[in-house]
């Protein structure tokens, strides 16, 4: 079936809406949104990225992306900085006037919603890539989690959720008219492995022929699992190399224990090319939104070990798409790798089941048009003077 085109918004008087999204860090913007920013450019909107400066920065302005920097915005709550993030942002708003403001991440969401509304941003919605805290975690903050985001999602005029248990965790504090369950995406075009790809990656690697090659992808940190991880490749040496791609994060110099076993990769540009060159992909996260290195490796046709949480369950059934293990039990996560490393029907069962979902259910573009037919939908319901072209 075609995709349905995304409706061409107009301003009053036909002038290009200006829509921004605000997110923590200019990576966000560019590896999380990035196709959903070519969507708004495509739609004819001046598009702004607003968050902390950064190396990506340049990617954006590249393909047309407004970059406004926050300069005193950090990713971890620090009252004194956060106060003068926020007055960065009220300026940034009140100069640019956009149209729609559009928050991501979990303190820029909270910063986001209020400030919008304080600067009169006639449409403000937001996306919730995952709650921060988990049933696990310590009731104080999980408190904190829940109450922020209840009181922030007081000046939405819309909340989109990646997954449907987040959005059931809020139902409470959010009205059902105002949320909606949106899913997560890939550009999908450009994970489609390729044999060439693969064998020079692996020669770079050093892997040898008939080796088997596992990998995840993140960063590197606690959160993600890596302490299990390298507690797996140990018990599971010989059978397999194991490789960890992605940057390390300095606010969050965690992942520190034993982590032989693994070699890391750091972070890397050639990630189709990557996950091309794996045979397994494994993510023993802690807690996700919407995994994107699991869609990615979905759309790459690879069987995965994924952690059984929110935000994992999302991109697949197990046993059937993909196998899920309990998060920070190393000896399940072992036990499932060690079948995906013995059984070889198993993995290509696991791979092609992996292919097909994730090209029915993890376009990007689809969930970017969400958000232009949600801020279409506010308009409507708050008659603002917008027309469709």
């Amino acid at each position: 079936m075609p995709e349905s085109p995304a409706p061409r918004l107009r301003g009053p008087g036909g002038r290009p809406l200006r829509v921004a999204h605000l997110t923590t860090v200019d990576m966000s913007l560019q590896l999380l949104l990035a196709t959903e920013l070519k969507v708004d450019l495509e739609a004819g909107f001046e598009t702004y990225g607003i968050s902390a400066p950064g190396p990506y920065v340049a990617q954006l302005e590249a393909i047309g992306v407004r970059h406004e920097p926050l300069h005193a915005l950090t990713r971890a709550w620090e009252p004194k900085a956060d106060a003068a993030a926020g007055r960065e942002l009220l300026a940034v708003l009140r100069r640019i006037r956009p149209d729609v403001l559009h928050t991501h991440n979990p303190k820029t969401g909270v910063l986001g919603r209020v400030l919008g509304r304080a600067a009169r941003v006639p449409v403000v919605v937001n996306t919730c890539h995952g709650l921060w805290a988990q049933a696990h975690d310590p009731f104080a903050k999980r408190a904190f989690v829940l109450g922020a985001e209840a009181f922030a999602a007081r000046f939405s005029h819309a909340e989109l959720y990646q997954n449907g248990e987040d959005r059931s965790t809020l139902s409470r504090a959010v009205p059902g008219r105002r949320s909606r369950v949106v899913g997560n995406g890939v550009d999908l075009s450009r994970f489609t492995a390729d044999p060439a790809d693969r064998a020079r990656i692996r020669a770079e690697l050093g892997v040898e022929d008939g080796e088997l090659l596992v990998g995840g992808v993140g960063r590197r940190v606690a959160e993600k699992g890596i302490r299990e991880y390298a507690e797996s490749a140990r018990a599971l040496a010989g059978k397999a190399r194991f490789v960890w791609i992605g940057p390390e994060d300095p606010d969050k110099p965690d992942a520190l224990g034993d982590e032989s076993g693994i070699d890391f990769l750091g972070s890397r540009s050639d990630m189709p090319e990557l996950y091309a060159a794996l045979d397994v992909f494994v993510l023993p996260s802690y807690r996700e939104g919407f995994s994107r290195s699991a869609m990615e490796a979905a759309a790459s046709g690879l069987p995965m070990v994924l952690s059984d949480i929110r935000g994992c369950r999302e991109i697949g059934t197990d046993g059937e798409h993909l196998l899920l293990a309990p998060p920070g039990d190393a000896g399940a996560l072992t036990t499932a790798l060690g079948r995906l490393l013995t059984e070889p029907t198993l993995r290509e069962q696991l791979g092609e089941a992996a292919r097909r979902r994730a090209l029915d259910q993890f376009d990007q573009r689809a969930v970017a048009r969400v958000s232009l037919e949600t801020y279409a939908a506010v308009a409507r319901a708050r008659g603002l003077p917008w027309s469709v072209g």
